[in-house]
């Protein structure tokens, strides 16, 4: 599911005339299309890693733990692509992410809650944090980038001296009932003709929720359609009369809801809420929906292409591992892959594009 905003080329002929027109104006081949694309390498490297390791195929070992993990880079990858709509950033995604999962952990330990109100409190502790992001951002004018970047340090002091005080500097050890069946359960025995597949984790549908839901804010709602709308131009949405100022913030707010969604599916995956939540989310988050076909400059989103961005991160990641990569080696070469995946993807536009194809 795609999304974008572009304005209409003025025309001196009747509407009725022109409409026909833009109607029949060609869009990109399916080769051109950075979804196909990635499903084309997704399958090319499973086949690679497969034959090189059996074991990547493996169910216990390899596919339950990566839709779990591909599950976290969804959300993550989606809350990054909630302000690229702007054409902003947000650096302290992986803070945000922490600091919502030290509120769950905190009510879990301190009050008893039960799960699903922990994870309510990790939404909304996000979407504040986001807010107040985006608040500064609209009210001083000062660039997301640098302003996310100070939120990101203010954060890290932030969740190591809650850490501190309230869990002795280590993690909340809690487990609400609910939590272990989150993390180990697994739905069984789905089919699709002769054809069944691996079991898949209880924490999969809530990635596929939120991809729903983000997808349909974005696609059918007033709300989402002005939000891509500022991201293409600002000077044209503030023409429009587009509340710029409140869909900033419900852009920040809806990034750090998702962030601290993230958080919290981290913490059920590790069986802990710890102070190290987070840390790895940066690169991902901007990885999924840039190799998905999310533009940097804002005014267009691609909330599938960000699912199947996140898929190859985690398969890329899961196959080295089992190539036993070293550490050090394993980042150089996620690195260059992914280069050459960006690298690609730009070339099929560039061809489009010298075919007179618009995107």
């Amino acid at each position: 599911m795609s999304t974008s905003t572009e304005q209409a080329p003025a025309t001196s002929g009747p509407a009725p005339d022109s409409a026909p027109e833009r109607a029949a104006a060609p869009r990109l081949p399916w080769w051109a299309n950075p979804r196909i694309g990635l499903l084309v390498v997704i399958a090319a490297l499973v086949a690679l890693f497969s034959a090189l390791r059996p074991a990547f195929l493996d169910i216990d070992l390899t596919l339950v733990p990566m839709q779990s993990d591909i599950s976290v880079f969804v959300v993550v990858g989606l809350a990054q692509l909630s302000v690229l709509s702007l054409g902003h950033m947000n650096l302290a995604v992986g803070r945000m992410a922490a600091v919502a999962a030290f509120a769950a952990g905190f009510a879990y330990d301190r009050f008893g809650v039960p799960l699903v109100v922990g994870l309510l409190v990790a939404l909304v502790v996000g979407a504040a944090v986001g807010a107040a992001a985006g608040a500064i951002i609209t009210s001083t004018g000062v660039n997301s980038f640098v302003v996310t970047l100070a939120l990101d340090f203010g954060l890290l002091g932030l969740v190591a001296i809650l850490y501190d005080r309230f869990a002795g500097g280590v993690a909340f050890a809690v487990h609400p009932a609910g939590m272990d069946a989150l993390r180990s359960d697994t739905f069984y025995d789905y089919c699709v003709g002769p054809v069944c597949g691996p079991p898949v984790p209880l924490i999969v549908p809530i990635a596929v929720a939120a991809v729903v839901v983000v997808g349909f804010l974005f696609r059918f709602t007033r709300q989402g359609r002005e939000v891509l709308m500022t991201g293409s131009s600002l000077r044209a949405a503030r023409l429009s009369g587009i509340p710029v100022t409140r869909r900033v913030i419900s852009a920040h707010a809806l990034s750090g809801l998702l962030a601290g969604l993230a958080g919290f599916l981290l913490a059920i995956n590790n069986g802990a809420f710890s102070a190290n939540i987070g840390e790895s989310f940066l690169l991902p988050s901007f990885l999924a929906p840039v190799l998905g076909g999310t533009l940097l400059a804002g005014g267009a989103v691609s909330v599938i292409g960000t699912a199947l961005g996140a898929t190859l991160t985690s398969v890329i990641q899961k196959g080295l591992n089992l190539l036993q990569f070293e550490a050090d080696k394993l980042q150089i070469f996620i690195g260059v892959v992914l280069l050459v995946a960006l690298s690609l993807d730009r070339v099929r536009h560039v061809l489009a594009e010298r075919k007179g194809i618009r995107a």
